[in-house]
């Protein structure tokens, strides 16, 4: 069972996540409102996977991808953006992110990106 850390700054997302997640055999271990939580709740929780909003306050997905990463340069983070954040989308892949997911999606989408890290 892979273990899940969601990073949202909504928490609305955060539970439709969990709930998706959940109902497919993942174990979410941890959430985070912002990049500097979710670094912190990284480094304690060790997670098999990362979803990683763009755009939150305090610092933003793409920041703390980069710090992830230099943390771990193995890390599973997948970015999750609303379209229109194709900019950062990039950024995000050049420094490391497995792959992206444009909100809003399809449970069997997430299921299926996340089954095959």
């Amino acid at each position: 069972m892979k273990k899940i850390l969601i990073v949202d700054d909504a928490a609305f997302m955060r539970l439709s996540l969990k709930t998706m997640l959940e109902k497919n055999g993942f174990e979410v271990v941890g959430e985070a409102e912002n990049g500097r939580k979710a670094i912190e709740k990284y480094k304690i929780l060790k997670p098999d996977v990362v979803t990683m909003d763009i755009t939150m306050p305090d610092m933003d997905g793409v920041e703390a991808l980069s710090e992830i990463m230099k943390f771990d340069s193995k890390a599973n983070v997948i970015m999750l953006s609303a379209m229109g954040q194709e900019e950062k989308i990039r950024d995000a892949v050049l420094l490391g992110a497995k792959n992206f997911i444009v909100k809003p999606f399809k449970e069997e989408f997430l299921i299926k990106t996340l089954s095959k890290l």
